[in-house]
C-alpha cells in the first residue's frame, strides 16, 4: 500500500502533461468529483457498520476540532516567523501591485469561485453522513471486506485523477520563478506548523501520533488524507483524517477576518493545501489579488506534497 500513491500519481501525472482535449479534461474533473462522492460514502458506511467507532464518534469529533485549531494556530506561527525573516509578504504585495501582476491576470478567479467553492464543500460532509446512516441501518456488519476493497479501488482512481490534475497545472513552476523561490518557505512553514500541532495534539488528547500527526499533515486535503488513513490505519483513523481537514477549512473561513489582523500570511497559513481550490476565493478576498497568487502557489505545492507526505509518515509510524 505504501507504494500505491506514488505509482498512481506517476501514471496520472504522465497522462496530465500530455496535450489533452478540453472535453477529456471535463470528463476527468467529473470523474474525480464522482470518485470523491463515492469515497465519502464508503468511508461513512465503514464508520456506520463499526460499533466501536460509532460509540466514540462524539469524542472523535471533539479531538478533531482541537487538532484542526492547533494546526491552524501552529501554521500561522511558523508563517509569521517566515514573514518577519525571509519573505515579507507586504513588501511582495507592493512589488506585485507595481508590476501589475495579480491572480486575476493569471487565473480566472470567477471560474474558481463558481466551480470549486460551490457544491463540493457541502456534498462531501453530506456524503459521509449519508454513508454513516446507510452503514448503521442498512448494511450487514459483514460488509467490511467489501467496503475495504471498494475503498482501495476508489483510492487508486482518486490518486490517478490527482496526478492528472497536477500534471495539467504546470504554470505553478512559472509563477514560482516569477515571484522567487523563497515562496517555497511558506509551504514548508505551513507543513512544519501542522506537524508540531500533531505532536502537541497527540500529547494533549492522548491519541497515537500516527493518527494526530498524519491527520493534520493532510493540511486540508481531506479526501486523500481520509482515504489513505482508512486504508492503512483503519476506519477510526480515517475518520480523523477526513474530519480534521474539513474542520481546518471550516475554521479558517470562520476566522479569516481575525487572521488577517495578525498578518498577511495568516489566512494563507490557515487555508494550506485548500488554497489551490476551495479556499482560494475567500483567502484572496482578504489578502488581496496580488497575494492571492501567492496563496495559489502555496496551495498547489502543498497539494502536490500531501500524497507523498502521507506514505512517508506511515513508514515513520510503522
Amino acid at each position: 500500500m505504501t507504494w500505491l500513491p506514488f505509482i498512481c500519481l506517476a501514471i496520472g501525472f504522465i497522462i496530465g502533461i500530455q496535450k489533452l482535449s478540453a472535453y477529456f479534461l471535463v470528463l476527468v474533473d467529473q470523474a474525480i468529483t464522482v470518485t470523491l462522492v463515492l469515497l465519502m460514502l464508503v468511508i461513512g458506511a465503514s464508520i456506520g457498520i463499526n460499533p466501536q467507532v460509532m460509540a466514540k464518534l462524539g469524542m472523535v469529533g471533539f479531538n478533531c476540532a482541537v487538532l484542526a485549531l492547533l494546526a491552524i494556530t501552529c501554521s500561522i506561527l511558523f508563517v509569521f516567523l517566515v514573514e518577519k525573516t525571509i519573505l515579507p509578504l507586504e513588501k511582495m504585495q507592493n512589488k506585485l501591485f507595481s508590476d501589475q501582476l495579480n491572480i486575476r491576470n493569471e487565473v480566472d478567479l470567477s471560474e474558481q469561485e463558481n466551480q470549486k467553492t460551490s457544491h463540493l464543500v457541502w456534498i462531501m460532509p453530506g456524503s459521509i453522513m449519508l454513508g454513516i446512516v446507510v452503514g448503521f441501518f442498512i448494511l450487514p456488519k459483514t460488509s467490511s471486506d467489501g467496503l475495504s476493497i471498494a475503498l482501495t479501488f476508489l483510492l487508486i482512481a482518486l490518486y490517478i485523477g490527482v496526478g492528472i490534475s497536477l500534471g495539467m497545472n504546470k504554470n505553478v513552476f512559472r509563477y514560482v520563478k516569477m515571484l522567487g523561490w523563497k515562496i517555497i518557505f511558506l509551504a514548508i512553514a505551513i507543513f512544519l506548523g501542522s506537524v508540531l500541532a500533531g505532536v502537541i495534539g497527540g500529547m494533549l488528547l492522548e491519541i497515537p501520533y500516527a493518527i494526530s500527526v498524519t491527520s493534520v499533515s493532510g493540511m486540508s486535503y481531506y479526501s486523500i488524507t481520509g482515504a489513505f488513513m482508512t486504508s492503512v490505519y483503519g476506519i477510526e483513523a480515517g475518520t480523523y483524517g477526513f474530519i480534521v481537514n474539513v474542520m481546518r477549512e471550516f475554521f479558517t473561513v470562520l476566522m479569516i477576518p481575525l487572521l488577517i489582523q495578525i498578518s498577511k500570511g495568516s489566512p494563507i497559513a490557515g487555508g494550506a493545501a485548500g488554497n489551490m481550490d476551495t479556499m482560494l476565493a475567500p483567502v484572496t478576498k482578504f489578502v488581496g489579488a496580488e497575494l492571492g497568487l501567492v496563496a495559489l502557489i502555496t496551495g498547489t505545492i502543498l497539494t502536490f506534497a500531501v500524497p507523498f507526505i502521507l506514505p512517508f509518515l506511515y513508514r515513520i509510524f510503522l
